[in-house]
């Protein structure tokens, strides 16, 4: 077995001690002690909210402390306008979903389109990603069509096999079936309270053409979005509920919240 292998298990293994998603939801937050520190990685604006800001505005709520952190700035995902233009108009978008949800911005200085993983890239984002101790960490599942998504995967999970202070992981899912790919999850969420509060943070994406006039547009119907938050609320026996996969060394049993 190799050391990177062995280290990989001890990580795994390790988190059996670590705060859950459950148990972080259900806490009840009386002083600084008790107050954690999430971070959710996109690959995009939006992403973390189109993946999670229904679990993000619950555990704010909760009064715990979020941090979004973007891989890149969206700099292809304005037609006809310049990657410069693109990164201005959608940090601006990001910057004001997270003043919706209560979070703070995080911005990994990727490029939309030509996110790298390399040595280089995997220092400046776990140098990022440490400096927020996080107790927990969401990120894309890394069974996605898209490579920055990929990327944000791959990078979150290398900084959690070598992070010294140890934190959950957990992923989240994205237009499942056209993105995202053999998602089970372990996890769920009942977002009901809180799905109002994810479309205004989705709507603030006024780019993206993804929440018009308090209602979802065509693109995320297309792509999902609605009728996952739907499924996975059926699956649970709520309204509406997110669903994620825990990262675990000892296979991804079922839990439920």
């Amino acid at each position: 077995m190799s050391h990177s292998r062995r280290g990989f298990l001890k990580n795994s293994l390790s988190t059996a001690g670590l705060i859950t998603l459950p148990s972080l939801l259900y806490a009840q937050v009386n002083d600084a002690a008790d107050k954690k520190k999430i971070v959710v990685v996109g690959g995009h604006p939006d992403d973390p909210e189109c993946g999670c800001a229904g679990t993000v505005a619950r555990l704010v709520n909760s009064g715990h402390s979020v941090t979004l952190m973007y891989l890149t700035t969206g700099e292809e995902g304005i037609e006809g306008k310049s990657w410069e233009e693109a990164a201005a108009i959608r940090k601006k978008e990001c910057i004001d979903a997270c003043k919706v949800l209560g979070t703070k911005p995080l911005f990994a200085g990727q490029i939309d389109g030509e996110s790298v993983l390399n040595n280089t890239e995997m220092g400046k984002f776990e140098k990022l990603l440490y400096a927020e101790k996080p107790d927990i960490v969401f990120t894309h599942w890394p069974l996605d069509e898209h490579k920055d998504h990929q990327v944000a995967s791959v990078l979150t999970i290398q900084s959690w096999k070598e992070a010294e202070q140890k934190f959950a992981l957990y992923f989240y899912e994205v237009c499942t079936g056209y993105q995202s790919f053999v998602f089970h999850p372990t996890d769920y969420v009942d977002i009901t309270e809180f799905e109002e509060q994810k479309k205004k943070a989705l709507a603030c994406h006024a780019s993206q053409d993804i929440v018009v006039n308090d209602q979802y547009t065509a693109n995320m119907i297309d792509c999902g979005h609605p009728a996952m938050q739907d499924f996975r609320g059926r699956e649970f026996g709520v309204k509406a509920a997110e669903a994620f996969i825990r990262m675990t060394g000892r296979g991804m049993g079922k839990l439920v919240i």
